[in-house]
């Protein structure tokens, strides 16, 4: 904890976020590299890649068959977060897929009204989920996943059910897609105390992917939020200022169209340099003014990444820089069982 301590006892401000009003906000963390690389939201592809099939239901195909990922992001404190899936072909039903997502928060000191110490406590929350993809033609697929979501905070304790759905066209070249994912649709099934039931965090998600035909880049736009127009947030302690020069009154700042629409948008690039490397980076408008360090900006918004493939196995780097004041690195590892047996 020394790294929050720090930051707390820096003399900057912090602009609010729109968060803290939903039940199980893990489930909207970065699981895998590759996704954390690419702005955190990446539902664009379809290929070989597990990890992003649990982003996007319909992304699963049978190039994903008796393939396994495992995923592990380290945070400060010793809190850590990840995820481990594993995906099979169905036959005649489609390609399916189980997965656990957990996060630990590791020991903390239970404390008496006094202040004493008397003894240690921990938490954690995890997701459990089931997901079916279903390839209708050479154009459409479409997915869901349940989860089956579980959280404990000391003695206190949480339960809830989410579903995702998900459709992606592809066209004939599959050089470009389009994907549409709405996911945490559920309830909290049981809460903490009596008081304290909260919707989940649902989120409906459009993205576009185009891949060049005479270059290795592939760019991605995905429009996030849409069941929420305005993701800015309004000060209530904020009040008018006067100008010193003419002695007017200075009304609060408000957000404008412009800066509403463009907290929507998440800008991705992956570059694929032959069969071997990946180069990835994005920029979230939204994240960077949420997360924003007044006068220290730094590179808060922005995520990068790299991707290793190898005969058997693919290991993923992933990024995300928050603000000035924090940043998360994730490192994933897939793998096709097939690939061993030859």
């Amino acid at each position: 904890m020394k790294q929050l301590l720090i930051i707390l006892l820096i003399p900057i401000t912090l602009f609010g976020q729109t968060g803290g009003k939903n039940a199980f906000p893990f489930l909207d963390l970065p699981y895998n590299a590759r996704a954390a690389s690419l702005g955190r939201q990446f539902i664009t592809a379809f290929d070989n890649d597990i990890n992003v099939g649990i982003q996007n239901p319909a992304a699963f195909n049978t190039k994903m068959s008796n393939s396994a990922g495992f995923n592990q992001a380290l945070l400060a404190g010793g809190i850590n977060h990840g995820m481990v899936a594993y995906a099979h072909d169905i036959n005649k039903v489609g390609t399916g897929a189980l997965h656990l997502r957990y996060v630990a928060y590791g020991q903390m000191d239970r404390m008496n009204i006094e202040g004493e110490k008397i003894g240690t406590f921990s938490a954690g929350d995890f997701a459990l989920g089931g997901s079916i993809g279903r390839t209708l033609n050479k154009n459409i697929s479409i997915g869901a996943t349940f989860n089956l979501i579980w959280s404990q905070l000391e003695s206190y304790n949480s339960m809830g059910i989410a579903f995702d759905f998900a459709g992606m066209y592809r066209s004939t070249n599959e050089r470009t897609t389009v994907s549409a994912v709405v996911k945490n649709i559920g309830a909290q099934l049981s809460t903490y105390t009596n008081k304290t039931r909260s919707p989940l965090p649902i989120q409906a998600m459009l993205g576009v992917s185009h891949k060049l035909a005479h270059a290795p880049f592939r760019f991605s736009i995905v429009a996030h939020h849409l069941n929420q127009w305005d993701l800015t947030y309004d000060d209530p302690n904020a009040k008018p200022t006067i100008d010193p020069l003419t002695g007017k009154e200075v009304p609060v700042e408000k957000a404008g169209f412009g800066e509403k629409l463009g907290r929507h948008f998440i800008f991705q690039v992956e570059a694929l340099i032959g069969k071997t490397v990946r180069i990835r980076g994005a920029f979230d408008y939204n994240q960077r003014r949420e997360m924003l360090v007044e006068n220290r900006p730094g590179m808060g918004g922005f995520s990068f990444g790299a991707g290793l493939n190898f005969k058997r196995f693919t290991i993923d780097y992933g990024l995300v820089v928050f603000s000035s004041a924090g940043f998360n690195n994730l490192i994933s590892l897939r793998t096709d069982f097939d690939l061993w047996r030859k």
